[in-house]
C-alpha cells in the first residue's frame, strides 16, 4: 500500500505560506527575462519537447530523455552480431585522469569532456576533432575536488555547448566553432565550491549545482537564461546564518530542523550530479547531498532531520519553489548522498500505472515515489545495509539502528560513505521493466573527531577512519562490486554479476535487450537484459567507468565509451597498474575492424624512498594527518 510521508504533507501547507511571503522572501536574484527572450517562447517550446522525445537516432542530453532512463531504441547491434562489432575510430583526449563523461551526439556532431571540464567536438562518423575548448581551469584547483577533477559532460540548447568548469563557471560555447558566448561564476570564490555534474536546460533556463560540502559548503541549485547566462533563481538547499533574511519560503520550514550553529561550517547539501524533468507536470527533480560536516555531533548537536540535506526535490523549473520533498537520509551522518542517478517511468503498481520517480541512492534502499506528489510508494535494501533496518511505510523514514551509530571509537557501518550505489548512472529497460544498477557492498569505519574545528581548505567531515577498529577486526571486509538487475515493482534482484576486481563502470540498456557496461578490468562488457548472461566482451586495457551511450548515422548504429579511470573510491584494477590511464573515447560499429590502439606501459620512475623522510615528530604528525583526512579514498 502506499503512504504518504510528512515530508510530503508538509508541502501542501508550505504552499500557502509561499503566497503570504513571496514579495518579501524571493528566491535569490530573479531576473526578468530580457525582450530578447520573449521574442522567442515559442522556439524554447519546441526545443524542450525535442529533449523531451528525442530522435532515437541521437543521444541530446545527459539520460538521452529527461527521464534518464539510458535507454535507447536502437536495435541493429543486437546480441546475434556482436561478433562482428569492431573499432570505427578512437581519440585520445591527452589526460591521464578520470574521465566520466556521457557524450552527446547531434547532426553528425560528438560533443564530450574530458578531465580539467576541457570540451571537444568530434565527427561522430570518423572521430576527427573539429574544435577543442580549454577550460583554463586553474591546477590548483585539484586539491580543492574532493574526488578528482572530473566531468560529466555537457548540455545542447539550439545552437550552444554548454559546460560547467570545476573552478565554478558556466560556459555557453557556440556549437560550430567551440568559441565561447558567455561565462558566468556560478560559485562565490571565497569557499571552495567545485562543479563536476553535467547542466541540464529545462524551458531555456540552464541547470546547474555543485560540490564541495567536504570542504564546508552551503548547498544550492542555480538556473541561467541560456541565451544571456544571466541568473533566473536560484535555491538553497539548506539555511543559512538564522538572523539573516531567508532566500525562499521553503528555508522557514527548514530551520526548526538544524540545531548550533551549523551556518559557520557549512551545512552541506550540495546538488552535485542527479536531475530529471517531467514536461507533462512541470517538474524539476534535483537530488541533494550530504551535510557539511558530515558527522551530526557536531553538524548539529541538538539533533534533527537537518533538511533539506539527503533528500530529493521537485521544483517548479520555472521559479525554483519547492513543490514536493522526499528526505531519503534524515540528519545524514554517513555521507549518504541522494545525488545518485534520479530516473522516471509509468510502473504497474497494485493493478494501476504510476507515474514514478526511482532512485538507489549511497544509503542503500531503493526507492518508488509517486513523482507527482512524493508519495512513498515502496523501499526496499538493494545493498548491504546495517546503518537502519527498513524504511518505515507510514511515515516515509528509516528505522535506524545501533549497528548504525558510531562514536570516538569508531564503528562499522554499512554502506560506506562510497554507498551501495554512487554517481555512475544506471539504466532501465521498458521492455523488461529492470533497472540496471552498478551497485557495490562496501563498509566504512567511522570515528568522531571530538577536536575538530573547521579548516578551510581542506576536508572538514568532522569524522576519521578509526584504524585502531579496523586492526581488531578478524578479518577485514572486502569490498565487492556487481551489475544487478533489480524489479522495481516487485523491489527484489532479478540478476547480478560479481565483478571480480570492480569498481563499476556506467550503464546503457538498449531495445535490442543489451545491457553495456564497461569496469576498471578494462572490460566492455555486453550482457543480456533478461538474464544478465555475458555475451560478449571487448578488451580495452583501460579501466572505465563513465557511462556508454549509442547512436545511429546514416543507417549505422554505433556504440561509444570514454575510457580513463579515477574519481572517488576507484582502484585502478591490479592487471592494469603497469598501464597508462590513457583518457580515450572508443566508438565501435558493426563490421568496422580498426585494429584496437596499443595502451602504453608507464614510464619507470625510481620509487625508491629516501634514507630519511622526517624527524620522528613528523612522521607522527603525518601519520595522523593521513589518517584523519587521506585513507577513507586513498586506501591504508
Amino acid at each position: 500500500m502506499a503512504h504518504r510521508s510528512p515530508t510530503v504533507r508538509w508541502a501542501a501547507c508550505l504552499l500557502g505560506v509561499t503566497l503570504l511571503l513571496q514579495s518579501a522572501c524571493s528566491n535569490e536574484k530573479v531576473n526578468p527575462p530580457r525582450k530578447a527572450q520573449d521574442a522567442a517562447p515559442q522556439v524554447a517550446a519546441e526545443y524542450t519537447q525535442v529533449l523531451a522525445d528525442p530522435d532515437p537516432a541521437e543521444w541530446l542530453t545527459h539520460g538521452r530523455t529527461y527521464d534518464e532512463q539510458r535507454h535507447s531504441p536502437l536495435t541493429r547491434i543486437n546480441p546475434q552480431n556482436l561478433s562482428r562489432l569492431g573499432l570505427a575510430w578512437y581519440f585520445d583526449t591527452g589526460q591521464y585522469r578520470g574521465h566520466e563523461a556521457t557524450p552527446l551526439v547531434h547532426d553528425g556532431v560528438m560533443y564530450l569532456t574530458s578531465t580539467w571540464s576541457n570540451v571537444f567536438a568530434l565527427d561522430a562518423r570518423t572521430g576527427q576533432q573539429l574544435w577543442a575548448y580549454d577550460a583554463a581551469v586553474p591546477r590548483a584547483m585539484g586539491r580543492m575536488a574532493c574526488c578528482d577533477v572530473v566531468n560529466r559532460g555537457v548540455a545542447l540548447w539550439q545552437d550552444a555547448v554548454i559546460v560547467g568548469t570545476i573552478d565554478g563557471r558556466l560556459v555557453s560555447l557556440d556549437a560550430s566553432t567551440g568559441r565561447e558566448r558567455w561565462s558566468v561564476k556560478t560559485t562565490p570564490d571565497d569557499v571552495h565550491y567545485t562543479i563536476t555534474g553535467a547542466p541540464r536546460v529545462v524551458k531555456g533556463l540552464v541547470i546547474i549545482g555543485n560540490g564541495g560540502a567536504e570542504f564546508g559548503v552551503r548547498g544550492f541549485v542555480s538556473a541561467y537564461h541560456a541565451a544571456t547566462g544571466e541568473l533566473a533563481w536560484r535555491f538553497y538547499t539548506v539555511p543559512g546564518d538564522p538572523q539573516q533574511p531567508v532566500e525562499n519560503p521553503a528555508l522557514l520550514a527548514a530551520i526548526p530542523t538544524w540545531s548550533g550553529q551549523w551556518w559557520t561550517m557549512g551545512g552541506g547539501g550540495t546538488v552535485w550530479d542527479a536531475m530529471a524533468y517531467d514536461p507533462e507536470l512541470n517538474l524539476l527533480y534535483v537530488g541533494t547531498g550530504n551535510g557539511a560536516p558530515w558527522s551530526r555531533h557536531h553538524r548539529s548537536p541538538g539533533g534533527g532531520d537537518n533538511l533539506y540535506l539527503s533528500s530529493i526535490l521537485a521544483l517548479n523549473p520555472d521559479d525554483g519553489s519547492l513543490v514536493w520533498y522526499y528526505q531519503t537520509t534524515p540528519g545524514d551522518n554517513w555521507d549518504y548522498t541522494a545525488t545518485q542517478h534520479i530516473m522516471l517511468a509509468d510502473l504497474p503498481i497494485d493493478g494501476e500505472l504510476r507515474k514514478v520517480l526511482m532512485q538507489a541512492p549511497k544509503n542503500g534502499f531503493f526507492y518508488v515515489l509517486d513523482r507527482a506528489s512524493g508519495e512513498l510508494i515502496s523501499a526496499e535494501k538493494y545493498a548491504l545495509v546495517t546503518w537502519a533496518s527498513h524504511i518505515d511505510p507510514d511515515s516515509g523514514r528509516p528505522v535506524e539502528t545501533a549497528a548504525g551509530q558510531y562514536s570516538a571509537s569508531g564503528g562499522l557501518v554499512y554502506p560506506s560513505a562510497i554507498g551501495g550505489h554512487n554517481w555512475h548512472p544506471m539504466a532501465y529497460s521498458p521492455q523488461h521493466q529492470l533497472v540496471y544498477i552498478p551497485k557495490q557492498d562496501m563498509a566504512a569505519v567511522h570515528a568522531i573527531e571530538t577536536d575538530f574545528e573547521v579548516r578551510r581548505g581542506t576536508f572538514n567531515t568532522a569524522t576519521f577512519v578509526a584504524s585502531s577498529l579496523l586492526s581488531e577486526l578478524p578479518e577485514r571486509p572486502i569490498p565487492r562490486e556487481y551489475l544487478q538487475a533489480w524489479d522495481p515493482v516487485a523491489q527484489q534482484e532479478a540478476w547480478a554479476v560479481n565483478h571480480a576486481d570492480g569498481p563499476n563502470g556506467g550503464v546503457l540498456s538498449t531495445a535490442s535487450g543489451l545491457v553495456v557496461q564497461g569496469n576498471a578490468l578494462g572490460e566492455l562488457n555486453f550482457y543480456a537484459a533478461d538474464s544478465g548472461q555475458l555475451l560478449h566482451t571487448i578488451a580495452l586495457e583501460i579501466g572505465m567507468i563513465a557511462p556508454p551511450i549509442t547512436y545511429e548515422l546514416n543507417g549505422e548504429q554505433y556504440l561509444t565509451i570514454v575510457a580513463g579511470a579515477g574519481g572517488a573510491g576507484v582502484r585502478q584494477a591490479e592487471q592494469l597498474r603497469h598501464k597508462l590511464n590513457v583518457g580515450r573515447v572508443y566508438t565501435f560499429k558493426l563490421g568496422a575492424d580498426l585494429p584496437l590502439p596499443e595502451v602504453p606501459d608507464k614510464p619507470a620512475i625510481d620509487v625508491t624512498p629516501p634514507e630519511t623522510f622526517g624527524t620522528p615528530e613528523q612522521l607522527v604528525a603525518g601519520e595522523e594527518l593521513y589518517r584523519r583526512h587521506c585513507q577513507r579514498c586513498h586506501g591504508g
